[in-house]
């Protein structure tokens, strides 16, 4: 008689079949997002993405400059990096254990979006957890979502955009649309019978290009068209004919095809950015006095509604900065809500990105080039050695132009042009932070010691949301008071709290298999209770071994 197959329950993860390199990556994460972070403990949220801060001298002035150009994007592209390495792991083991994956995962996501929830409210508006959240669902729409469900859904939220009050609702809509074409790009293998059987989805994106280019070059003949349509439809026709180009000429390996379409995500994305940023600068809006009457009109229209944003944006900033140094808990925790329920409605949009980030973690776990890291130090040399100076470059030379934005500017401050180098830089820098890390834990020499950062990157969430909470504790006026500490007392908290938590990470799991969070999270994804004591665990692995 044959022996029926038993199958592995699918269970957390044991100590023993963790990645270290993960774990270790994950901390020197960590540290990064602090630096990043501390600086929005001490002023307003509505700031992000506005560049240094104004007034700043001496070493905080380098500090703040330090941090800009070396850490802010890169650390938490590299988280994003990692949660698609989480996301394969789990999809590999439940594979192994011949276990359903997706009911499991649904609860992880859900659980996920939870605790990002109540830690952008009652702690933090800074939070990212529910962004990742939100980019995990889209994710299994791209891997695994089907046509039919995926226009019904987008049916459904064009339906219900009409709706008043709902026309957010238009724009998941069109995030549905983008995760359906990357899921095509992913997952399709339509080809062409004529022209050499080149790909349907390249041939489409390459004729999408023609239209978009033919269509920029009549704009330019037309009077008074837009100068961001004069200039956006022909750039957005050029990116779309080359990565049907891209596409034609790589689609074929479909093995590598999560790492091409993420690195493809990111590019596509922060190139329009940096285009648009570029037409701004180096060709201006021209003043309203010597155009002609219509077009001046429309003007003096644009200028007065960017100047409305700005009063709005302005109020805002003085809002929060009022309830973090004399407002009570209730009055943060009431910005917060108010804050949160206005930008999870474009959490999609965010996912588009986020998505893409995802992918290439992803394909780094099913590759098997984190499984086994020293087998591949060459690639993790290569990405280190052009990475860094590539990423960090970029925005080195947005540097070169401006430093901050200007209020009203309107991209004529070269802002944008700036923020758009520095986004397209932080993902090969990225690669390359994560590769170095990687490369001096398989190093013979002192630098095997990062090796120390494990345990504080295992409990990576309970270390994020400690440091929020701690934070808030000591900078806001609810707490000990000290918001608008300078940028060296900044990094002197930042180098104290690490310190701390990385010992207490070593204290900790020498004595429990997880981390508080990390147990809870785990709790509810495998909807069982894992035990927590490392004893405890010993003492249930040896009564279920056979004997």
């Amino acid at each position: 008689m044959q022996t029926p197959t038993v199958r592995e329950p699918l269970a957390p993860m044991a100590g023993n079949e963790r990645i270290q390199s993960l774990d270790v990556v994950r901390g020197f994460a960590l540290i990064g997002i602090l630096m990043m972070n501390v600086e929005y403990f001490n002023r307003a949220i509505s700031q992000i993405g506005t560049g240094l801060q104004a007034g700043l001298t001496g070493p905080n002035l380098w500090i703040g400059y330090f941090v800009q150009y070396f850490v802010v994007g890169k650390f938490w592209t590299i988280f994003s990096l990692l949660f698609g390495m989480g996301f394969a792991v789990m999809l590999t083991r439940a594979e192994r254990a011949g276990r359903p994956f997706l009911v499991p995962y649904l609860r992880r996501i859900a659980a996920l979006a939870v605790f990002g929830a109540l830690h952008s409210i009652f702690l933090w508006s800074g939070d990212i957890l529910f962004s990742y959240a939100v980019a995990a669902a889209a994710l299994l729409v791209v891997l695994y979502g089907r046509p039919k469900w995926i226009v019904a859904a987008m049916a459904v939220c064009i339906g219900c955009g009409f709706i008043p009050g709902q026309d957010w609702l238009f724009g998941v809509a069109g995030g549905l649309a983008f995760f359906s074409l990357a899921a095509w790009w992913l997952r399709g293998d339509q080809r062409m019978r004529r022209f050499g059987r080149p790909p349907v989805i390249g041939l489409i994106l390459q004729v999408l290009g023609v239209i978009a280019l033919i269509a920029g070059a009549v704009m330019w003949v037309l009077p008074d068209m837009p100068r961001d349509a004069r200039f956006g439809v022909p750039t957005l026709g050029a990116a779309l004919f080359a990565l049907g180009f891209l596409t034609n000429k790589y689609h074929h390996d479909k093995p590598a095809r999560p790492w091409r379409l993420g690195v493809g995500i990111y590019c596509f994305s922060f190139f329009m950015m940096t285009a648009a940023g570029a037409s701004m600068y180096f060709f201006p809006e021209k003043p309203a006095a010597v155009l002609g009457k219509a077009e001046a009109k429309k003007v003096e229209e644009r200028a007065a509604e960017r100047a409305k944003d700005r009063k709005k944006r302005e109020e805002r900033i003085q809002k929060e900065i009022r309830v973090m140094t004399t407002g009570t808990y209730a009055e943060g925790v009431a910005l917060r809500t108010e804050r949160f329920v206005d930008h999870a409605r474009d959490e999609v949009g965010f996912a588009t990105l986020l998505i893409g980030m995802f992918l290439i973690g992803t394909w780094f776990v099913r590759s098997g080039i984190m499984d086994n890291a020293r087998a591949h130090l060459p690639l993790f040399r290569k990405l280190a050695m052009f990475g860094l100076p590539l990423g960090i470059g970029l925005g080195l030379l947005g540097s070169a132009i401006t430093v901050r934005a200007v209020p009203g500017a309107n991209g004529a401050d070269g802002w944008q042009l700036a923020s758009g180098l520095q986004m397209l830089g932080n993902l090969p820098a990225s690669l390359g932070y994560l590769s170095l890390v990687i490369l001096m834990l398989h190093n013979a020499s002192v630098c095997h010691k990062v090796g120390v950062l494990a345990p504080f990157g295992r409990m990576a969430l309970s270390n994020y949301l400690s440091q929020s909470l701690i934070a808030t504790t000591f900078f806001f006026g609810y707490g000990f008071g000290h918001f608008g500490a300078s940028r060296l007392d900044q990094m002197l908290f930042v180098a104290v709290v690490i310190v701390l938590q990385i010992a207490f990470s070593h204290f900790w799991l020498a004595r429990f298999r997880y981390g508080p969070m990390e147990w809870l999270w785990r709790a509810v994804t495998y909807w069982n209770v894992p035990p927590m004591r490392i004893e405890t665990a010993a003492r249930v692995a040896a009564a279920e071994t056979p004997a």
